[in-house]
């Protein structure tokens, strides 16, 4: 793979990761405000763009599996830090919203 094709890689991870985070946070703050139908709109956003930068993260891991290392680099691991900051965040969000939601039946 090209040294092209790893930078699209990463910066796919790191670009849907920081969506995937800013559409969680989205989330809670419509929840916050009752707006639910925004909050569970948002989850689906940050759902989809996780789905995305995972799609990344594969081509990076078969690409290695295949025998072609990826090169580690300060970019590498920014990458893989933000999906994986956007995967809790998302995580969190949801339990979040979910408690606002009960929040408002009371």
């Amino acid at each position: 793979m090209s040294e092209q094709e790893n930078l699209e890689q990463i910066m796919g991870l790191i670009i849907n990761g920081g969506n995937a985070k800013s559409d969680a946070m989205e989330a809670i703050q419509a929840a916050k405000t009752g707006d639910f139908e925004l909050a569970d709109q948002k989850l689906a956003d940050s759902d989809k763009a996780l789905v995305e930068a995972h799609h990344s993260q594969t081509g990076m891991l078969t690409q290695e599996a295949n025998g072609e290392p990826v090169p580690i680099t300060i970019l590498t691991i920014h990458s893989q830090d933000h999906l994986m900051n956007a995967i809790t965040f998302r995580d969190l969000a949801g339990e979040m919203v979910e408690m606002y939601k009960k929040m408002a039946e009371k």
